[in-house]
């Protein structure tokens, strides 16, 4: 796949970076998430250290880790690492209106794509998408509902590990948003600004540059894929330039990559996102291509055929 991706029959692998797009999200005000919004901003230092997950992960896999507040309700100022494209300070409560505007939409889609041209110019050739955002399975079950035709309560799960209760409350919050704003199944665009968020946004657009460029992208989890449907609604040829990670343990997950038709390469019950699963499926991608450049062919390596 990466040699068709590519068009080159001898890719060389060479600089990876993965992406963590970070925003905030309105509907928590709804009690969706185990944990509060301010988790966004202190995990947004946590990677500017070099502490987190993806770190760790990416260091092992010899990627680079790019910060991108695309929606923090929070003003990081100047920052070394960190990359501030904001487009908006987190979205609006979808329970009482549409997250964002259309154009706020569109700004984020634009956004990922200028990452993906501007990183393709610097020679890389393999991207990763990755998240942070509390709150942020929601809107992501909500564009799985509205994309995938699914119930909303068999694309919806515990998220951060809510109680059953807040299962409950969640699939509730996520119907109501639906239908009060009504997004249009046909228009991703139109069902990104009215339940979905600027990461999921930008990420979306990330897929699209780097499909444009010939990249391939290495999608990684829930909220990840929500990106990737929303950039697969808008273009669907950008599914041959996409490999999925790993299939989380969100039940929407799996429903999102159907609608796509991309198989997964790990099933791991991973659930952290920060692009932590596309580091960990980098790795098996190159061994793979490894194996495709430099092992011996049973002629070359004097094995005798089958007869």
């Amino acid at each position: 796949m990466f040699v068709a991706m590519t068009e080159n029959k001898k890719p060389i692998l060479g600089k990876k970076v993965i992406f963590t797009f970070a925003g905030d999200h309105g509907v928590t005000e709804e009690g969706v998430s185990a944990y509060p919004k301010e988790v966004t901003q202190q995990m947004v230092f946590n990677f500017l250290r070099g502490g987190a997950g993806i770190n760790v992960l990416a260091r092992h896999a010899g990627a680079d880790v790019v910060v991108v507040d695309i929606g923090v309700d929070h003003d990081f100022r100047e920052l070394d690492g960190l990359i501030n494209l904001k487009v908006i300070n987190g979205t609006k409560n979808f329970t009482k209106g549409p997250a964002m505007t259309r154009d706020n939409a569109v700004r984020c889609i634009e956004t990922g794509i200028e990452l993906a041209n501007g990183y393709a110019k610097k020679g890389y050739k393999i991207l990763g998408t990755g998240d942070m955002g509390i709150g942020n399975t929601t809107p992501s079950s909500a564009i799985a509902a509205v994309l995938t035709g699914r119930p909303v309560s068999e694309v919806t799960g515990k998220g951060t590990g809510i109680t059953d209760e807040s299962l409950q409350r969640k699939i509730k919050v996520i119907e109501k948003g639906i239908n009060l704003n009504k997004p249009n199944s046909e228009d991703a665009i139109d069902v990104l600004s009215k339940v979905g968020g600027a990461e999921i946004g930008g990420i979306a657009g990330l897929i699209l540059g780097a499909a444009s460029n010939r990249i391939p992208v290495v999608i990684d989890g829930f909220i990840s894929t929500a990106g990737a449907l929303i950039a697969y609604c808008i273009e669907p040829k950008v599914k041959d330039y996409m490999f999925a990670a790993h299939n989380s343990v969100e039940i929407g997950h799996k429903a999102m990559l159907d609608k796509i038709g991309l198989r997964p390469i790990l099933d791991l019950d991973l659930r952290l996102g920060e692009g932590t699963g596309a580091a960990l499926a980098m790795m098996i991608i190159e061994a793979g291509l490894k194996i495709y450049k430099e092992m011996a062919t049973f002629g070359e390596a004097g094995v005798a055929e089958k007869s």
